[in-house]
């Protein structure tokens, strides 16, 4: 059998890891849409009936689409482990762009009542589905192409996709809410991001088409080692490594939630009164902080380690977590970007790294479903209703300064869990992983690890 030459192999490499990128933008940007509507948009077209409580009855349609995340997760690992990595980034990437183009297309409730939040919340449902299935195909695809000492890079690819597609929401929105009144944007303007989706997703199609399937499935399939009931292997054997995934990634993820989930800019509109534009353009120069700290994450878990990366992270988010929020009451634009950027530096050292890690815990014949169920039930317990929490919180108690007590919280979690787990950088995909957590490579993995990869990036 014939090897591609380091050059095609690096191109290959690229290829996957772009296709990979570019598919989790369009998810992460229909996904953002909608959470970056609901404190602008939505509490007034559609919940607005219930008073006081429809801007936190919103932002909890937010966390209940987090709930359907753990179920998209296990079909989509179900049948990545089953059949392929390949089939679930495309079935993951259509059903996205179907349900986000549809809420663009969903009457107020001064037009059909009650069956409009109805509509809403079930499209949304459908979001949190697809959402699930997404990331651990995109990741897995990512890690598995790459060579064994930049796994962390290539995988810091589909990471991007989260500040790119928060960077890509919030310029789509402060163009339209600049080129339109306040009463054009609530009355048609806000929708144009929802139907601009169906482009996207074409666009999206056509990449992933081209994406190959992961030579580590393909390996495995080969020496038909692949288990047919995955999820029960998982929980059997390795349960407390998909609790740790989890509550790592829900203290990043409780974070990001303030920024992408809408909350800074409802604060922002609604308690400070920021002009919708200007938060939306402040909150787009923090994504591009976000972007490069990601990638550096990335890159640099393939230097010093995946978990001590993760510690960085998560110690600057806990140093910069009050100065953020005295910042953001200043109300002043250039200031409340500082505290943006400064806060994105952590929160991408804590996420640039994932792809790699969830996919170095887990062993092939269940890594999809692992690295799925951990980042979905991690979204739930960080992000669900992290954005909501925030609303209560600061009306609760008259000070913002309490969302970050509970941020501060959360991390102290996902801080903790990083010194129960070991790093296993370096350690070749094929092989089983332990199951306890992490566990280090063994003598035979670590000699594997050190034999040059056929392919290396150019």
């Amino acid at each position: 059998m014939s090897h591609p030459s380091p050059a095609n192999g690096g191109s290959r490499h690229r290829t996957v890891a772009l296709a990979a990128a570019a598919g989790t933008t369009i998810e992460w940007y229909d996904f953002f849409i909608y959470a970056l509507c609901t404190g602008l948009v939505f509490s007034k077209l559609y919940f607005d009936g219930l008073g006081d409580d429809s801007l936190i009855i919103s932002f909890a349609t937010i966390g209940i689409s987090f709930f359907f995340r753990p179920v998209g997760a296990a079909l989509a690992g179900h049948l990545g482990d089953r059949v392929g990595r390949r089939a679930m980034l495309i079935a993951t990437l259509l059903l996205m762009g179907v349900s986000t183009t549809l809420i663009g297309l969903v009457p107020t409730s001064d037009s059909i009542g009650l069956a409009a939040p109805i509509l809403l919340v079930l499209l949304r449902i459908l979001q949190g589905l697809s959402a699930g299935g997404e990331w651990g195909g995109a990741a897995l695809i990512s890690v598995e192409h790459a060579p064994t000492d930049q796994r962390g890079r290539f995988g810091a690819y589909p990471q991007l996709g989260a500040p790119l597609g928060l960077l890509l929401a919030n310029g789509v929105l402060a163009l339209i809410t600049a080129l339109t009144t306040d009463d054009q944007f609530l009355s048609w303007g806000w929708r144009i991001p929802f139907l601009l989706s169906v482009v996207l997703v074409g666009a999206g199609f056509v990449i992933r088409r081209k994406v190959d399937e992961s030579p580590v499935y393909k390996e495995l399939k080969e020496s038909g080692s692949h288990t047919r009931m995955p999820l029960a292997v998982l929980f059997k054997s390795h349960w407390p490594l998909v609790v740790a995934g989890a509550l790592l990634f829900a203290a990043n993820n409780a974070v990001g939630y303030m920024t992408t989930g809408g909350y800074v800019q409802s604060y922002s509109v609604n308690s400070l009164d920021m002009d919708k534009t200007t938060i939306l353009l402040c909150v787009m120069v923090a994504a591009v902080g976000w972007l490069a700290s990601t990638m550096a994450g990335g890159i640099w878990s393939d230097r010093i380690g995946r978990i001590r990366v993760y510690q960085v992270g998560f110690v600057i988010q806990l140093i910069w977590m009050f100065p953020f929020f005295a910042l953001l009451n200043t109300a002043n634009p250039g200031l409340i970007t500082l505290g943006l950027v400064l806060y994105s530096i952590g929160l991408g050292l804590t996420y640039g790294p994932q792809s790699a890690l969830f996919s170095e815990m887990f062993p092939t014949a269940v890594r999809y479903s692992g690295a799925a169920l951990s980042y979905a039930i991690g979204a739930v317990l960080g992000g669900a209703f992290a954005p909501m929490i925030a609303e209560a919180l600061e009306s609760s108690t008259g000070t913002v300064y309490s969302v970050g007590v509970y941020l501060t919280g959360i991390t102290v979690v996902g801080l903790a869990v990083t010194f129960f787990l070991k790093e296993r950088k370096g350690v070749p995909l094929g092989h089983t992983a332990p199951t306890d957590l992490g566990g280090p490579p063994t003598a035979a993995q670590s000699a594997a690890a050190r034999i040059p990869s056929e392919e290396t990036s150019a």
